[in-house]
């Protein structure tokens, strides 16, 4: 059933077969083959097994991944799928499953957890997808902004309304033909995640009879679903920032006192059964733990409720594929047998999560921009906190139609409160789809290598409501009013040799602490206790008042804050500060479970969360970005092999491999690997199996 794989230079596969199945097999082989451990990492994930390797500190995701019935709505999800999908992912489970236990013998993580793989399930793809975008809709901000409104007054709850970092953003954009060299579209951009290594995108080429497609990929899961190019259509996508989860707080109640009796709970229509069983969770080093799984008819419940009165209160979480029984799986190959917009466009009315922003060219002129995913209709009030499980108007009433715009010359997408803004409640600020605009409105001969620079401009428009503020200060000391001249003449570029740069980053990260510190806002740093440590990103304060810093700097809901004075002192306590660059403090740091092996420091990076360089680190918590473009393209509709590409790290999985950070230097330059589809360029790999 096999196909054949070749590489080019950089190492990234390209599979031949003779039909889409022995296709689909040859991509589940090559991701086991390249990402062994990965692979079988997020197995473990979506079924809640971490801890049985990891040790204890995974407990808290395992809870969650069960508690919220993830593979089992993945399992569900698979069941429903139309019979050619069904059998297209079953195939993708069988390469999964036939170059697994090989190429786990040379992944060291398996010798250092002892970790031996175990064959995939047919919906473990499924699973997978749903555990990579589970806290995608940012369920958890609801639970802040829930004791934001307990604290300081409903009024105040989206003063912290920002992009912050539990969420993952992206940017992208269209460039009509009567904009570029060549005449026909160009799109391009950077999906924003938290930078993993391996890396959470695979570029890869699948080819057959019906389909030719290059793109980038997700291990594990068939197809290429968020950035891809068939020769006569490309697409890519951005979060839309759209809310499309919920949380209900539950009344719950045993209905007979054994230890395992069944649980009830309260509705808009009184009392109702709930499902319940109990799990184990083994722990690798420590003693198993026992998990209630409950169910009511919102949802699994996902959290205890520390505002209970008494032990069984719950909040249940409400998510569309737990629903719908559907993920959007159907859609996949329809995308790689698109030849149009216009089959793209059909295609992605039927997708559900996550909610994504479109943007699509077709070599014919055709462009899309547009919004696909599963949005429900419902009470305001769901998007933004805990609703009451027991009262009436909180349940979903369908599904809400998804925007569209029309593209005249530009489109751009970078989170913002834009054509998703009826879906959400908290966007990104506008800066980075603002700044994207103005460059591209430079030019009307826009070629692939010229996108580069938009790719890694560093201009942070953010910076001016704090250096409006240090503008008005007088009577500082020497240092500090020496310090202050050099952030007024700053050109606002966070580049990685500036060192105004991190003289900003060192007064931001002051100003950021001492908000944080300020006593109206102190009950809220006790939250992320109240929770698992899954939800911290969106539960810590420090972290908050630095994503949300614009609007505490402006607003009039905390009247005891002395703005001018916490920026002064802030400004007087960095005064000082030996001089360095802003590289030096903000280095990369992608996430990896396992320690690696000893090696040289990784290097210091340009830009900042809300430049177009994206690489986000957490003022006042931390310099060091794990966060940012977790690939760049550039997709050329004139002529596909024009295209370009570039990952973090490299193709290769393996620590020590070749092909595993080869694409580094390239990344950190702003420079792209070019994108080859002419098998006769490239190398055949032996087939040893």
């Amino acid at each position: 059933m096999a196909g054949s794989t070749y590489r080019d230079a950089w190492g990234i596969p390209h599979l031949r077969a003779a039909d889409p199945l022995r296709l689909a097999f040859a991509q589940g082989r090559n991701a086991a083959r390249d990402r062994a451990w990965q692979l079988e990492l997020e197995r473990h994930r979506s079924q809640g097994t971490t801890a049985s390797f990891l040790g204890e500190g995974a407990v808290p995701w395992d809870r969650f991944a069960r508690r919220a019935r993830l593979d089992d709505t993945a399992r569900r999800c698979f069941d429903a799928l139309e019979e050619e999908t069904a059998a297209w992912v079953r195939a993708y489970v069988e390469g999964v499953n036939a170059g697994l236990t090989r190429a786990a013998a040379s992944a060291p993580e398996f010798t250092a957890t002892g970790l031996t793989p175990e064959p995939w399930n047919n919906w473990t793809p499924l699973a997978v997808w749903l555990t990579h975008h589970i806290l995608f809709a940012g369920f958890p901000t609801k639970l802040w902004r829930e004791e934001v409104a307990r604290q300081l007054g409903d009024e105040a709850m989206e003063l912290f309304a920002t992009d912050d970092p539990g969420t993952a953003g992206s940017n992208g954009w269209t460039v009509s033909g009567d904009r570029t060299a060549s005449g026909f579209p160009l799109i391009a951009g950077d999906p924003h995640r938290f930078i993993q290594n391996p890396g959470f995108y695979q570029q890869i080429h699948l080819s057959c009879p019906e389909y030719d497609v290059v793109g980038f990929a997700v291990p594990g899961v068939p197809g290429i679903a968020h950035f891809g190019h068939t020769g006569t259509v490309a697409w890519a996508i951005t979060n839309a920032m759209s809310d499309y989860h919920d949380l209900y707080r539950e009344r719950l109640r045993r209905t007979d006192d054994g230890a395992d009796g069944g649980i009830e709970a309260l509705g808009p229509s009184g009392w109702r059964p709930a499902t319940h069983h109990r799990e184990t969770v083994q722990v690798a080093g420590g003693d198993p733990v026992q998990i209630d799984v409950i169910e009511t008819e919102r949802g699994p419940v996902v959290l205890d409720d520390p505002e209970a009165d008494g032990p069984l209160g719950g909040i249940s979480l409400r998510y569309p594929p737990r629903v719908t029984e559907e993920l959007g799986f159907d859609v996949l190959p329809a995308l790689l047998r698109s030849r149009t917009v216009a089959d793209l466009d059909r295609a992605l009315d039927r997708w559900i999560e996550p909610v994504n922003v479109v943007h699509a060219a077709d070599t014919s002129g055709g462009l899309l921009h547009r919004v696909a995913g599963y949005v429900p209709t419902r009470h305001r009030d769901n998007r933004l906190r805990i609703v009451p499980a027991w009262r009436t108007g909180h349940d979903w009433q369908g599904r809400h139609d998804t925007p569209r715009a029309e593209v005249d010359g530009i489109a751009v997408m970078a989170n913002e409160r834009g054509l998703a803004a009826p879906l959400g409640a908290e966007f990104a600020p506008p800066y980075r789809a603002d700044r994207i605009a103005a460059l591209l409105r430079r030019s009307r001969e826009w070629t692939p290598r010229g996108m580069a620079a938009i790719h890694m401009d560093t201009h942070l428009a953010a910076a001016a409501p704090l250096l409006g503020l240090v503008e008005r200060l007088d009577g500082l000391g020497p240092e500090a009013a020496r310090l202050r001249g050099r952030l007024l003449s700053w050109d606002r570029h966070m580049d990685a040799d500036g060192f105004a740069a991190a003289d900003y980053a060192r007064l931001r990260s002051a100003v950021v602490r001492r908000i944080a510190d300020t006593p109206e806002l102190a009950g809220l740093g006790a939250l992320r206790s109240a929770y698992p440590v899954v939800f911290e990103p969106w539960l810590h304060l420090t972290g908050k008042v630095a994503f949300a810093l614009e609007n505490l700097l402006a607003t009039a809901l905390l009247p005891g804050l002395d703005r001018p004075a916490v920026v002064r002192a802030a400004l007087e306590e960095v005064a000082g500060a030996e001089a360095v660059t802003w590289g030096e403090l903000h280095r990369f740091a992608p996430v990896r479970l396992l320690p690696a092996p000893e090696g040289e420091p990784w290097p210091g990076l340009g830009g900042d969360h809300d430049c177009v360089l994206a690489t986000s680190s957490t003022p006042g918590v931390t310099d060091l970005s794990s966060r940012g473009p977790s690939a760049r393209y550039v997709w050329d509709l004139a002529d596909r092999d024009n295209s370009l590409w570039v990952v973090p790290l490299g193709a290769h999985g393996t620590p020590g491999d070749t092909h595993h950070r080869d694409q580094l230097p390239l990344w950190l330059h702003g420079e792209l690997a070019p994108v080859i589809t002419d098998f006769a360029q490239l190398v055949e790999e032996p087939d040893d199996d």
